[in-house]
């Protein structure tokens, strides 16, 4: 039987790895067996694992919170007002007072008669239907698209718009005959005009020297009482109020169009 002085304590075996020998000397000076560094070591580990599965479970739960707003909230439609469908009657007379170099005639054709291709560009003074106030003008072109000799005139197709001045502005486009009454289609306004569609009715009374509209007006408000006065009855003898006319304070409607 081997003699109990040839046993050793553990604490004087030497570790094969000096690595572990040296961490093993650490813990012992610092109070820490094996097991116990063990120990803490696993659950330092436990509570990484416990953090990260909290942090991916946060995680997905925020990446689903952000999917969910993103893909599963509907759009909110603003709210739509319905558009005024009333039909409002508007009368204006546009009148050549021979002092803005108006019409001009561009005969792009080269013939000596009216023919396809004639440009005919214009401005003319717009007052009124009652001609007690002066609105504003008129401004467009005019392309020439047929001759009518037999009635003795021309079929022009017209764009051009009508400016009231701080009320805004009406567009139109559409036929222009000189030898008969004719409808353009309200293509648009601005101002008061904002979204205004319709028709107007154009009466030739002295060409190209007079002219009578009646508009036939959707979708605005109601216009302001100062456009709307009793129109006169049209005729080639028609004139504006002599206030109108001299752009008198009484006859012009404010930041008149000039």
């Amino acid at each position: 039987m081997a003699s109990t002085s040839s046993l050793k304590p553990v604490s004087s075996l030497k570790l094969s790895n000096p690595r572990s020998q040296s961490l093993f000397q650490s813990q012992q000076q610092l109070g820490f067996t094996h097991s116990q560094g063990f120990a803490i070591q696993h659950l330092k580990l436990s509570k990484a694992n416990r953090d990260q599965d909290h942090f991916s479970t946060k995680r997905s739960s925020g990446d689903f919170t952000t999917r969910a707003f993103f893909f599963n909230k509907k759009p909110r439609s603003p709210p739509v007002s319905p558009k005024p469908t009333k039909v409002q009657e508007l009368n204006v007379y546009e009148i050549n007072e021979r002092d803005r170099g108006s019409p001009a005639f561009l005969k792009l054709s080269q013939k000596p008669q009216n023919s396809l291709g004639d440009l005919v560009p214009f401005s003319n003074k717009l007052y009124s239907g009652d001609l007690q106030k002066r609105l504003g003008i008129t401004s467009g072109l005019c392309v020439l698209i047929q001759n009518v000799p037999e009635k003795k005139g021309d079929r022009y197709e017209a764009t051009y718009s009508f400016y009231f001045g701080d009320y805004g502005h009406i567009s139109v486009q559409g036929a222009y005959l000189t030898y008969e009454d004719t409808y353009l289609a309200v293509t648009g306004g601005s101002g008061i005009f904002e979204g205004v569609y319709g028709q107007v009715k154009l009466q030739q009374l002295v060409f190209p020297f007079k002219l009578f509209y009646t508009f036939y007006l959707k979708g605005i408000p109601d216009l302001p009482a100062e456009l709307l006065g009793q129109p006169v009855t049209p005729s080639p003898s028609v004139e504006p109020a002599p206030a109108a006319k001299a752009t008198e304070p009484r006859g012009i409607i404010q930041n008149f169009t000039k």
